[in-house]
């Protein structure tokens, strides 16, 4: 996939979480494409350097930082870390999340708590943990990941698709919050992306036919797609964008 240049994007930097695979890694590699200096955070450490190494043998400029997120003593070391190595951030996109499945009478209250401490409260930490640099830039976008099961009502993964639903009123309300920084604040909301665990764990002959009836273009939704998405709302061209939710499924919603 070709993208846009956006050249406004050279002068920035991006925090990224879960950025060592899946949606999170097209984003990384996105943005450095376009000459950001990205910073990402994710828990799988050798998946995370395999990509630094793979961005930096093409002369991008990459840091990375292990940690659970859901330790957020480590999460916030490490971005003040990063805030070090590259100067305040002027991009973060809060993608990191893990589409767990589960069913709705095996739920308990550690399981619950855990899945929003891994869906939703990094959000909220991650973001202000970047907004004293944001605006001391003068402005800034922060970027919300959310997801299309929580609007069809999807089943087996209820606490997954109950904290994803929450993205959109984070979104709203923080874009409220911070709008008079010049930061703005939108949510980028995915179908089924087809990443190499959804293919190897969900994906089936029969998933992927009703997937396509419900598509009005049919297809794949790759990576790419989400991360196109992404590039827009970190750039100028997008500086009147704020508040809303971008949903990149192909027509399924």
């Amino acid at each position: 996939m070709t993208f846009p240049r956006y050249p406004d994007l050279s002068s920035r930097t991006a925090l990224v979480t879960g950025g060592a695979d899946g949606i999170g890694r097209a984003i990384v590699e996105a943005l450095a494409a376009q000459g950001t200096k990205v910073a990402f955070l994710d828990v799988n450490k050798s998946a995370g350097e395999d990509l630094i190494t793979q961005l930096r043998d093409s002369d991008a400029i990459i840091s990375f930082r292990p940690v659970d997120l859901r330790d957020l003593a480590s999460t916030r070391k490490a971005i003040k870390e990063l805030e070090e190595e590259t100067g305040p951030f002027s991009i973060c996109v809060n993608n990191a999340g893990h589409d767990e499945r589960h069913r709705f009478d095996e739920v308990n209250e550690a399981y619950w708590d855990d899945r929003f401490a891994v869906n939703l409260r990094p959000m909220m930490f991650v973001s202000q943990a970047v907004v004293s640099g944001m605006r001391s830039l003068g402005g800034g976008s922060i970027i919300n990941l959310g997801s299309t099961s929580w609007m069809q009502g999807a089943a087996g993964l209820i606490a997954y698709t109950t904290a994803k639903s929450a993205v959109l009123g984070f979104t709203r309300s923080l874009a409220r919050e911070l709008g008079p920084d010049g930061i703005r604040v939108n949510c980028v909301t995915p179908g089924w992306v087809m990443t190499e665990r959804q293919r190897k764990t969900w994906r089936t002959p029969e998933k992927w036919e009703a997937a396509q009836a419900r598509q009005s273009i049919k297809g794949e939704i790759l990576p790419e797609d989400v991360a196109a998405m992404v590039l827009f709302l970190s750039s100028d061209a997008a500086r009147r964008c704020t508040g809303q939710n971008y949903i990149v499924d192909a027509g399924v919603v």
